[in-house]
């Protein structure tokens, strides 16, 4: 007699593809949003995310409050968010993504973190007069005297937006400042629709894909990325060659690597530096440029004008 599906045992254990993240936030009240993903799966709800307290010391619950909007705490890929008051900062908190096994590149879920304040409120005070999905705007940036056109613009930690050109160091090399967050648009000829990247948030977790001109990461708020990907398209793609390389706040060097690579550290350590050269292709490569101090410039005055996508999770693939 043959054995049919129903006679055959059922597997009572199914393993699920999980991955943790330490969050840093400075004093203030954020909330972190899951946004609608094409690659939910309505009948699982996963990708999940929860947001909770780490563990042991390093877990702060006199500093960190956490209200999510559905009362089982979860966040699914439709819309769920989370609030989280930070009273005394920096505190951490601990994002751990719940996704199916068969997971491929880009099912990751599409978080957002947004600023809604730079100082806590009271505790149950404005947690919920508050409404999230709506930053602080920000003050308008001073005009410019001399308008600067750059390829490149990084926010880094303790100093604000720098801007740099292509083949040059973009950011503090052994400084221990991390970037956190940056945008790339090209004055050399190459389209800026020609040009996308990501940002490494954590292992294997990505940024969703940025198109060029557009801000990649977050400002002001003590989230540092971990690694960068870029790659070309279009009639660049078929004319030139792409590398970048990275230094991390550990001391560790990556790169260069070609188009479509992750340049990350095998340690996961904070983005400190980076190098992007795109070259036409065939030619010669050209001597590393000398690494100078980057000039702090307004955002008026970088590729991140444009309004940012604020994505880092900003959407941390």
């Amino acid at each position: 007699m043959s054995e049919t599906t129903a006679d055959r045992p059922q597997k009572l254990v199914n393993e699920l593809r999980v991955s943790g993240h330490l969050m840093t936030l400075d004093t203030g009240l954020f909330c972190i949003v899951c946004n609608p993903s094409k690659v939910a799966d309505v009948a699982t709800g996963l990708p999940g995310v929860r947001v909770s307290l780490p563990p042991g010391p390093i877990g702060r619950p006199e500093a960190v409050t956490i209200s999510t909007f559905r009362e089982d705490g979860w966040m699914t890929p439709f819309g769920d968010a989370a609030l989280v008051r930070v009273s005394s900062g920096p505190a951490q908190v601990l994002v751990t993504v719940y996704q199916a096994p068969s997971v491929v590149e880009g099912g990751a879920p599409n978080l957002q973190v947004l600023r809604l304040t730079d100082t806590a409120p009271p505790s149950g005070a404005a947690m919920t007069a508050q409404q999230p999905g709506t930053p602080v705007p920000a003050a308008a940036p001073a005009p410019a005297a001399q308008p600067k056109v750059m390829d490149m613009v990084a926010h880094i930690a303790g100093r604000g937006d720098v801007g740099g050109m292509l083949g040059e160091p973009l950011g503090d090399k052994g400084s221990a400042r991390w970037i956190e967050g940056f945008a790339v648009a090209p004055t050399n000829g190459i389209a800026v629709s020609d040009i996308e990247y990501q940002a490494v948030l954590g292992r294997d977790w990505l940024s969703p894909w940025v198109d060029g001109g557009q801000f990649c990461g977050s400002r002001g708020m003590s989230l540092p990325l971990l690694g960068l990907r870029l790659r070309l398209r279009g009639a660049a793609a078929e004319a030139f060659d792409c590398s970048y390389s990275a230094t991390f706040v550990d001391g560790t060097e990556t790169g260069p690597v070609e188009a479509g690579e992750a340049c990350q550290s095998e340690s996961l350590a904070s983005l400190e530096s980076m190098t992007i050269v795109i070259t036409p292709k065939g030619a010669a490569p050209a001597e590393p440029a000398p690494a100078e101090p980057a000039a702090e410039v307004p955002a008026a005055e970088v590729p991140s004008a444009r309004k940012p996508s604020a994505k880092a999770g900003s959407k941390r693939k």
